[in-house]
């Protein structure tokens, strides 16, 4: 069984923030393979399905962002999930939208939510998924930034980013993160 977490913040309050992007593809995900994400357990929000011929959980963990790892590793300890059957997605500032980025493995590069998944697992050796949300302006905050929607300008592009990195998913676990890297990375 394959873990998919899409990092986000819960609540309305929340909803299609650039923050959310991780919640957004796991939506996409769960429209397109008919898995409903709703049963509660280990601080989130958990959907059971099968993508590309695999089980997998779809969570979205409801610890908000910066404890993120206080749901996945709870998870994937319950399920007997390994590191390197999970997939991680979330956003990246350093990434304009439209764009995504593959990794099979490494360090949480800055963002808190990774940072708490990385701590809480004890592993950095686990797949993710980075989804561009646009670098932060000069003036903003970067809290303010991150829990900020797109403009009408950047709209399209989050949602063309979102729907590749839900793709991207899919590739991962039928053809693995080397054919899904080829395939996206350098867009």
């Amino acid at each position: 069984m394959k873990l998919i977490a899409g990092l986000g913040n819960p609540g309305d309050r929340y909803q299609k923030t650039r923050h959310n992007a991780g919640f957004e593809v796991l939506d996409e995900l769960a429209d397109k393979f008919s898995i409903s994400i709703k049963n509660k357990e280990h601080k989130g929000l958990t959907g059971k399905g099968i993508i590309m011929g695999e089980r997998v959980i779809l969570l979205k963990p409801q610890t908000f962002m910066n404890n993120s790892g206080e749901s996945v590793a709870p998870l994937a300890k319950y399920y007997g999930i390994k590191p390197e059957d999970i997939i991680i997605v979330y956003d990246d500032i350093y990434l304009e939208p439209g764009h995504i980025r593959i990794r099979k493995k490494g360090s949480a590069g800055g963002h808190n939510g990774m940072k708490s998944v990385i701590a809480m697992l004890g592993s950095e050796e686990f797949a993710r998924v980075r989804v561009g949300v646009g670098a932060k302006p000069e003036h903003y905050d970067l809290a303010d930034w991150v829990l900020s929607r797109f403009d009408k300008e950047t709209a399209a592009e989050a949602e063309k980013g979102i729907s590749e990195a839900a793709r991207a998913v899919a590739v991962i676990l039928s053809e693995g993160e080397d054919a899904a890297m080829n395939l996206f990375n350098g867009n």
